[in-house]
């Protein structure tokens, strides 16, 4: 069977992806710290991407200028991959951390 992600996916179906992409490809399933650790490598080249592609980011001779959307991409699937790896629901996770948000006053220093 082919891997395919729905047309109008829900985060659900986005987590549902990742597992079984990662199952085809072979990749990391269990080892939930070096799966943390790739996320934290992969948020340093979109950090790294955003900064050449700021006007005031510079770019030394031979580097490239990273592309956000794809280090966006990655950090995405290593985020849904870390939430499978804890049996975490993204979409509940996030409606219940949104709630506590909106009880919390927020303040500008």
């Amino acid at each position: 069977m082919a891997l395919e992600l729905k047309e109008k996916p829900t985060l659900k179906d986005y987590q549902d992806y990742v597992l079984e992409m990662k199952k085809e490809r072979g990749f990391n399933l269990t080892d939930r710290f070096y799966e943390c650790c790739l996320l934290a490598e992969e948020c340093g080249e979109l950090i790294s991407a955003v900064r050449k592609n700021s006007k005031t980011g510079s770019v030394g001779s031979g580097s490239v200028v990273g592309n956000v959307e794809e280090e966006l991409a990655d950090v995405f699937i290593y985020l849904c991959s870390l939430a499978n790896m804890h049996g975490i629901d993204l979409e509940q996770a996030f409606r219940n951390k949104e709630e506590k948000n909106k009880r919390r006053v927020w303040k500008r220093l």
